[in-house]
């Protein structure tokens, strides 16, 4: 029995052979027994079970948030997390922070010949523990098989559409001088646990993945005030990659503090012997709120009842001066300009 935590577990079902062979992937019995018992037992909903080539499905009037995302993180199990859960989590992320309400995924796997069919049924029932979770249906989705080799060992593809409710408008046009700028919880978690991992490192307390599906705190925030000027999960790139893409998009200037931050010491800890900036580290279950000033207190108050904002912080505001640039006050006082970095300092994060 493999059990995955919170709840879902399902037995491994008998299969004739124990990793995915080319023929998982030709469309003949192999392909429909890898579907009809790894797929559909995890992911079975009246939608996907009619195994139709696309789902039809009902969603109510107005504006729908649509989006898409690959996943190619290695290691695919990481301390706090897999590919799996954090496909579903991204993707239902990225959906929230337009303010909608995530509905339904697809999913495509790109499986190398050879992972082995006890690895692909445990992140298979990951995902389907996430989507439970957030309240998401998986209603279609593709499967291909390569050569070993073509790819590392599995790569995943998730999109999800999501309902937007009347009077909710979130885009990073939105942001005016004065607003202030909510960050719920640690920076770099995620890209350090994984790091972590590839480079052999151990620490007193083990370093674990942020992964987690927000959308319940975006609602939580939305209860409370729809003063909600923009919001961004700061993944790939980091606290710092998204904040300079709020300035860069609404033309204001962004101004934070580095006291106001928070991260854990363990985490500190690797980014300074990884000699990484954790500003640019990778986060997947955070997001980065600006809001209008008058409604800033009420609505951080109400994410620190949330166990996902319980550690959430004001930690700067929208101004009118360096337009289009982020600037954070140090430690010391001192303030120096936080760029976009040239390059990606943690590759096949996410």
């Amino acid at each position: 029995m493999i059990n995955i935590s919170e709840g879902f577990s399902c037995p491994l079902p008998k299969m004739d052979y124990k990793s995915v062979q080319l023929a998982h992937g030709a469309g003949g019995r192999l392909s429909a027994e890898l579907i009809d018992k790894i797929f559909l037992p995890c992911f079975s909903n009246e939608t996907l079970n009619r195994l139709e080539d696309q789902a039809t499905l009902n969603v109510s009037e107005g504006r729908l948030a649509f989006t898409t995302d690959s996943f190619v993180v290695n290691p695919i199990v990481f301390p706090g997390g897999d590919i799996g859960e954090l496909a579903v989590n991204g993707t239902v992320n990225d959906i929230a922070m337009s303010g909608a309400k995530p509905l339904y995924l697809s999913v495509g796997f790109i499986i190398e010949e050879g992972l082995e069919i006890e690895t692909l049924h445990t992140i298979a029932l990951s995902m389907r523990n996430a989507a439970d979770k957030a309240g998401v249906q998986i209603v279609t989705g593709d499967t291909k098989v390569v050569n070993k080799g073509a790819c590392d060992k599995l790569f995943i593809n998730t999109s999800g559409i999501g309902a937007i409710s009347s009077g909710v408008n979130i885009s990073a046009a939105n942001l005016r001088p004065g607003d202030k700028i909510i960050l719920s919880g640690t920076i770099a978690d995620h890209g350090m646990a994984v790091m972590t991992v590839r480079e052999g490192l151990s620490f007193r307390s083990q370093i674990l993945s942020d992964t987690a599906s927000l959308n319940h705190l975006v609602d939580d925030m939305l209860h409370v005030s729809k003063d909600i000027r923009a919001m961004r999960d700061p993944t790939r790139g980091g606290l710092a990659t998204t904040l300079n893409e709020l300035a860069k998009s609404s033309k204001a200037g962004i101004h934070i503090y580095e006291n106001e931050i928070p991260i854990r010491e363990e985490v500190s800890s690797a980014c300074e012997i990884l000699g990484i900036d954790p500003l640019y580290v990778a986060n997947e279950g955070k997001l980065t709120a600006v809001v209008s000033a008058d409604a800033a207190e009420k609505i951080l108050g109400k994410m620190k009842q949330n166990k996902f904002g319980k550690d959430a912080r004001i930690i700067g505001e929208v101004t009118e001066e360096h337009k289009g640039m982020v600037i954070m006050q140090n430690r010391l006082g001192v303030d120096r300009v936080i760029d976009v970095s040239l390059g990606e300092q943690l590759p096949r994060i996410c």
